[in-house]
């Protein structure tokens, strides 16, 4: 049987990045984001939302460059995979929690007419799958400028 894990988010930054180094100087840049999903509740009648707040790691010169570029509030959007942290509390109790560990990620302009984090006005990306050494790696992109939906399309319709 085959495996795949896989994702991609587009969110808010729920905090300030904060970036540490391992003891081998390697960059680790940890975050929040917070995701939005929206929907008809046919029971209540009413429009719903929930927010989801997921913890996210960057390693290597992607953590630098989501530490020197974003802020709490910024879009971002992510595409990683799903990791399980496992600890022992200080009481003793065994403890976990999944987090995303960032492969891939664009920084998304707020747009400035509300709603913000859409996809569009993309303004560069990177990619870091882990494999490649770091001469290989492609560097941020120059700015994108990207297309309007079509009108046929709900503006939260993001066609992925």
């Amino acid at each position: 049987m085959a495996n795949f894990n896989r994702l991609i988010l587009i969110g808010n930054l729920t905090r300030d990045p904060e970036l540490s180094y391992t003891p081998s100087n390697t960059p680790v840049c940890k975050f929040g984001i917070a995701v939005n999903r929206k929907w008809f509740s046919k029971q209540e009648n009413a429009q719903r939302e929930e927010t989801m707040f997921i913890d996210c790691t960057a390693w290597a010169k992607g953590g630098e460059l989501i530490n020197q570029y974003c802020r709490k509030g910024n879009p971002l959007m992510i595409e990683g995979r799903l990791d399980l942290d496992t600890w022992t509390s200080p009481e003793g109790q065994k403890r976990s929690r999944h987090t995303v560990t960032v492969e891939n990620f664009q920084f998304l302009n707020s747009g400035g007419g509300g709603g913000g984090g859409g996809a569009q006005g993309a303004s560069g990306g990177y990619r870091d799958s882990g494999r490649a050494p770091e001469s290989e790696r492609a560097p941020l992109q120059a700015p994108v400028q990207a297309s309007a939906p079509p009108a046929s399309r709900a503006p939260d319709d993001v066609p992925f």
